[in-house]
């Protein structure tokens, strides 16, 4: 997440799921063995150690939303507190591209550690911020270390462990939002109320030192270094400029979704809008297999899959808190804990699919996994009927969060399979790209749609009046279902020996 060849030439482009194409590199071979799991001897210091780096990611993720309207009024920068949050996914989006170049050529080592000390930087500038500005530039630089480290983290999955045991390491990294998604808000609501938002942000940069002093020399022995036999070749400098492209393509977009709400600029996001339209999509092209639009067979339909997934179920959740709020008065707690299930039942599916006996039956298990998002999606707005128990929502969630995990860790196993070595930082850079992406277009359009019909102005975490209009909320949810449909059709392409 590197280009591919489309069409006819998908069988030779994208290689067979019957090939191996574990990487060479000693303690990497598919070989059974005494210790064969992910915490044998072999790989339990790398496996506590990456797995250890995305629960502190997570926890992250999970408790800076919380602190966020705190410190944009401490630092009187409410205007600006839309771009803390997108300055945070358009680096990301830069950093995922450079990360997959960076990894092929020298190996995830260097990335993961740039990535990590750039991550810490950011949470540290924007903790000791004293104006918004600054605030919202740690946020950016933090963005650029989570786009190099999450790409890291899938090649040295790819490289360090055989095929056997990825799924299960994959299926880990999922288990580790489980404890932040549910502990993480109560946590960072705690600190911030005793303590002060700031130490949610300085906190955590101390907490990764003892994970990284594990992983880091298990990934220097089993992971660094050019790929064995890979001729070694320069930086593509026009996938670094097509990474700029999409990444302000992408955060010009983001500012003109947001310009429709207020009456007094809506003309003026024409602009925006077509700038940021004229450099994200030659850059989409360029950075995704070619193919990936037209959901053709193989890598391309893996790649757009998780872009389908990812970006239909986050851009449906970031409104069912708001709604819960404001149509049902639930507290901002309680409607954050009807989602809590969700962390578990996510990990539960990626558990599923994980098992060696359901490798023959990923594609079908994919398939139920996008059809009980849609599902869930669409049961979303039911609770904007009185007469319908709000726990409804909540079942209904946790349905669709167990279909995410049949369906993400699916998609991350798939790509590495279908992947050379070589290759594996580049397609792995195209699939978090198309997460990414995805996640910013689609909740930039449902935001758009949200606002034009009364709902009033919509970020990262969807903010609104409380007089909504129950007609905005169903605008959002119902689209994103259907496009969660097209995502059950796509998961029959994702094999190239489909017929």
């Amino acid at each position: 997440m590197s280009a591919l060849e489309p069409s006819d030439a998908d069988s030779a482009a994208n290689p067979p799921a019957t090939t191996p194409t574990a990487p060479a590199e000693p303690g990497t071979h598919d070989e059974p063995g005494t210790d064969d799991s992910v915490l044998g001897r072999p790989y339990r210091a790398l496996s506590i150690g990456i797995v250890s780096v995305v629960l502190l990611i997570a926890f992250e993720a999970t408790a800076v939303g919380t602190a966020m309207p705190v410190a944009a009024r401490e630092l009187d920068g409410v205007a600006l507190y839309a771009f803390a949050f997108s300055a945070y996914f358009t680096t990301s989006l830069f950093g995922m591209v450079l990360a997959g170049q960076w990894s092929d050529r020298q190996g995830p080592l260097a990335s993961l550690t740039a990535g990590i000390a750039s991550f810490a930087a950011g949470l540290m500038l924007s903790g000791t911020a004293g104006v918004m500005w600054l605030f919202v530039l740690g946020r950016a630089v933090q963005g650029l270390g989570g786009g190099l480290v999450i790409v890291a983290l899938y090649v040295v999955v790819g490289r360090a462990y055989p095929e056997r045991l990825r799924a299960s390491i994959l299926a880990a990294f999922a288990a580790s939002w489980v404890i932040p998604s549910v502990v993480g808000p109560l946590a960072a609501g705690s600190v911030t109320e005793h303590l002060g938002w700031r130490w949610v942000f300085v906190g955590i940069p101390v907490l990764v030192v003892f994970p990284l002093a594990l992983a880091l020399p298990q990934i220097r022995r089993r992971a660094s270094g050019p790929t064995k036999g890979a001729v070694a070749v320069p930086f593509d400098r026009r996938r670094i400029r097509l990474a700029l492209g999409i990444s302000l393509g992408a955060g010009l977009l983001q500012y003109a979704a947001q310009a429709v709400s207020d009456d007094s600029v809506r003309w003026l996001s024409v602009l925006p809008a077509g700038v940021g339209a004229a450099l994200l999509v030659p850059a989409v092209l360029g950075l995704l297999p070619p193919g990936t639009y037209r959901a053709a067979r193989g890598l391309p339909s893996v790649v757009l899959l998780r872009g389908i997934a990812a970006g239909s179920f986050v851009a449906a959740e970031s409104f069912v808190p708001l709604m819960l709020v404001t149509q049902r008065g639930l507290s901002p707690t309680l409607a954050g804990f009807s989602l809590a299930a969700g962390g578990a039942t996510w990990a539960l599916g990626s558990f599923v699919q994980s098992r060696a006996r359901a490798e023959p039956y990923r594609e079908w298990l994919m398939l139920i996994g996008m059809v009980l998002v849609a599902l869930a999606i669409a049961a979303a707005p039911s609770v904007l009927i009185d007469a319908v128990p709000v726990w409804t929502l909540a079942v209904a969630w946790g349905f669709g969060c167990f279909g995410m995990g049949l369906v993400i860790s699916a998609t991350s196993v798939l790509l590495l399979h279908l992947s050379a070595p070589e290759e594996a930082g580049a397609n792995s850079a195209a699939l978090q790209i198309s997460d990414g992406l995805s996640n910013v277009l689609l909740l930039a359009a449902g935001g758009a749609a949200f606002a034009a019909l009364g709902g009033g102005t919509v970020t990262h975490t969807a903010t609104a009046a409380s007089g909504s209009h129950p007609a905005a909320f169903t605008a959002v949810f119902l689209p994103m279902a259907g496009v969660a449909l097209v995502g059950a059709w796509v998961t029959t392409r994702v094999r190239v020996d489909c017929r």
